[in-house]
């Protein structure tokens, strides 16, 4: 009997399902329509799920209910929406290999550098947005909803000049050619878990052990430490934070961090490097020292200036 694979019905978590449902040689895909799903044309939306006021988990919770309620044996979930804390019963099964992390411009640019001056920017993210405005704060940086095809759609109608959106999901979509650049992390950071996928599944599932079979070691330890890292800080997707891990020669890891208020006017930004054996620790390491250098306070503000 097939791997039932519980996943969103947006076609990137559909492409995304099918990309491991191909890894474990065949499984059937379970589309469940979660909270922070597009609504029906008519039906009013929720709020985002990554606003002010927002909850990342809109996007995990009916699956993870229908993984208790055995309904399916494996989620595939983004890893960057799989909130850090799961429910009781659950655990992670693995994280296939990842998918590049950066974020992506699309719009007439070659760099940061060469986006025309006062251009219009659509992200719906607090954390691209902090980072580009204290790059480039004369740039407006306003909101944008809608699945990627929507928000291209709104680049070609001129309602924005530039879009920045993950490389992995453009990627995933076969929409390739619309990026024009991929920002360097040390840009723009990107956010845990960004270009990686999270395999969940109920704690002792014998489906765990397949699950292992596609892991990329590498993956998974980069996400733990990056993972670490926001639940140290009690980080969510409200709160401009950008967490990235890398494997180095030597077998070490380092990892980057930035956290920000979302008006650019103020950030933090520290490294750390470190043996890779222990990437949990490392990233709670790193979260440690930016709380030291204020990091508490200032997404305590950040959380004031969205509410």
């Amino acid at each position: 009997m097939p791997v039932r694979l519980g996943t969103r019905g947006s076609a990137l978590a559909l492409a995304q399902a099918q990309q491991v449902a191909d890894a474990l040689g065949g499984a059937e895909l379970v589309a469940i329509r979660t909270a922070g799903d597009e609504r029906p044309a008519g039906e009013a939306a929720p709020p985002d799920p990554c606003g002010a006021g927002g909850d990342k988990a809109r996007f995990v919770r009916e699956i993870e209910r229908a993984l208790l309620g055995g309904e399916v044996e494996l989620a595939v979930h983004s890893a960057k929406d799989l909130p850090t804390e799961l429910p009781d019963g659950l655990e992670i099964a693995g994280v296939p290999a990842r998918e590049d992390a950066r974020d992506a411009y699309v719009g007439p640019a070659g760099s940061l550098e060469e986006i025309p001056e006062g251009s219009r920017i659509g992200t719906s993210s607090l954390r691209r947005r902090a980072q580009l405005l204290a790059a480039r704060p004369d740039l407006e940086v306003a909101g944008v909803r809608g699945n990627v095809d929507t928000r291209l759609a709104m680049l070609e109608a001129d309602e924005y000049d530039g879009l920045v959106l993950a490389v992995a999901g453009l990627r995933r979509l076969g929409r390739a050619e619309a990026i024009a650049f991929a920002f360097e992390p040390a840009e723009l950071t990107p956010a845990a878990g960004q270009g990686a996928l999270a395999l969940e599944c109920r704690l002792d599932d014998p489906v765990e052990a397949r699950a292992q079979t596609i892991t990329d070691r590498g993956a998974l330890a980069t996400v733990s430490c990056e993972r670490s890292a926001v639940a140290s800080l009690q980080a969510s997707c409200e709160t401009p934070v950008g967490v990235h891990a890398t494997l180095v020669a030597g077998g070490r890891m380092r990892v980057a961090g930035f956290c920000g208020l979302p008006d650019g006017s103020e950030w933090i930004r520290d490294q750390l490097e470190d043996d890779a054996s222990e990437p949990e620790r490392l990233g709670a390491e790193l979260a440690e020292r930016m709380r030291g250098a204020g990091a508490e306070e200032m997404l305590h503000r950040a959380g004031e200036m969205t509410a």
